[in-house]
């Protein structure tokens, strides 16, 4: 007899692309509940920015791992994990269907793979030894330094993503095992979800951009630029101050650039940060991808989700 595993459902995709409305429209035709998967719509206070759903947009659908950490506390993927599952849990005994909704990657990945993450205690001394070190030699200093030790994980990197650089410098330091080894180990207990995996794309590179520009623009309007400021001004630490939406903004509360130019930057950056967001998605082999542009409506984006989700499902059963 084969082994029951809980259907979820994901819809994944880059920044602008209508996740939250799809996630929603899908939650309310099959009886669902909307797991986040955002890795700054966690923190409370930071909600233009992160484009946090609002009470309309979330239609009565309840909505879960979003606003409840403090922008101050520093939030792992691990931590993510064991809330998700939880959450996931906790839906289907109410007899209803999770649908994971986000853009942040690694979450997905690391939640629908089931990876394990070995526990070990951060050595703070180290972390800021890196930090100092790439501030005086260059971030390409550590990747080098990681190429030696673990060239896998390297070639996975780049020098501008220096948190995870650091980490997998520190998983060598604290457990004499390379990031490579323990990702290995922790693929080991099988995944207990039966996964639907939707990405939302544009087949025309510039209608998502459009949107992109737009909804910075929106977010302008919404009063983002008060929110940086309140940001700023409760001296952040923590993942949070890798939000986009307010670093690009600063040289601007901070008189050393005009406003034009840091809301260009801000675009630009968002942009940069979609290309990234398909590209980890466009690596998972069990998605389907449905081209935003393809659709005239809402209803008719929804239809074809539906379409796959009920596919799956049969293919299950047959």
């Amino acid at each position: 007899m084969a082994e029951y595993k809980i259907p979820l459902i994901a819809v994944v995709g880059p920044t602008a692309s209508g996740k939250t409305s799809l996630g929603v429209n899908i939650c309310k035709r099959i009886g669902g509940q909307v797991v986040s998967c955002d890795s700054m719509q966690i923190y409370k206070g930071m909600d233009i920015a992160t484009a946090k759903p609002t009470a309309d947009e979330m239609q009565g659908v309840p909505h879960h791992l979003i606003d409840f950490a403090s922008p101050a506390e520093l939030f792992s993927v691990a931590a993510y994990c064991e809330k998700a599952k939880k959450c996931i849990d906790e839906i289907r005994l109410a007899g209803d269907i999770p649908v994971l909704v986000g853009g942040t990657g690694l979450y997905y990945s690391s939640l629908v793979d089931n990876i394990g993450f070995i526990e070990q205690e951060t050595d703070y001394e180290y972390r800021q030894y890196l930090r100092d070190r790439a501030e005086k030699e260059g971030a390409a200093v550590l990747l080098a330094q990681l190429k030696e030790i673990d060239p896998e994980a390297a070639s996975k990197l780049h020098e501008n993503n220096l948190g995870r650089v650091i980490r997998a410098l520190e998983i060598y330091h604290s457990t004499g095992k390379t990031k490579s080894e323990q990702n290995e180990l922790s693929r080991s207990v099988p995944s207990p979800y039966k996964l639907t995996a939707i990405c939302l794309d544009a087949r025309d590179r510039q209608v998502l951009y459009d949107r992109i520009n737009m909804r910075v623009d929106i977010m302008l309007e919404n009063g983002l630029l008060e929110e940086a400021k309140r940001f700023f001004e409760s001296d952040p630490s923590g993942t949070a101050v890798q939000a986009i939406g307010y670093k690009e903004l600063k040289p601007y509360l901070d008189g050393e650039k005009s406003l034009d130019e840091c809301v260009e930057n801000l675009k630009m950056q968002t942009r940069r940060y979609a290309k990234r967001q398909l590209t980890w998605f466009r690596r998972d082999e069990r998605m389907h991808f449905l081209y935003i542009d393809d659709y005239s409506s809402a209803e008719e984006l929804t239809d074809a989700a539906m379409e796959i989700i009920g596919k799956e499902s049969a293919d299950e059963k047959g």
